[in-house]
């Protein structure tokens, strides 16, 4: 299912829920700006979403909208996330679908953190959220 980037905000998707503490998961990071947790169809050894606490369709939406201090904060989360995971020396991948032909299926920004094995060929398959 595609996400339509014209809507407005949805606060009933998942992200939003998992935000709001409605669906529980294993936090591995959070702080003011961002919360990361475990992929549940994870495509690689280390899969973690990372996702903005501000209600932000896609990557483009928070390129737009979000203030200076969030684009900054969750920048720094990520970095912070990928060091205590003790990624930094092997390296990690970062992945951001925006729209329908890049295969966003939740409508709330997100980044995908893979790594944990060689990641030179191995993209992201779509599946079921």
């Amino acid at each position: 299912m595609a996400v339509d980037l014209s809507l407005p905000y949805d606060p009933g998707n998942v992200f939003a829920k998992i935000l709001r503490r409605e669906i529980s998961v294993q936090i591995l990071y959070e702080d003011e700006y961002a919360l990361a947790f475990p992929d549940i169809s994870p495509q690689a050894t280390i899969h973690v979403l990372i996702i903005p606490k501000g209600a932000y369709v896609s990557s483009a939406d928070f390129g737009a909208s979000a203030s200076n201090d969030e684009i900054a904060g969750f920048a720094r989360a990520i970095s912070k996330l990928a060091e205590q995971l003790g990624l930094i020396r092997n390296g990690y991948r970062l992945i951001s679908n925006t729209g329908p032909d890049a295969g966003q299926e939740v409508p709330h920004y997100h980044v995908h953190l893979l790594a944990g094995e060689k990641l030179s060929a191995k993209l992201i398959k779509k599946n079921a959220e």
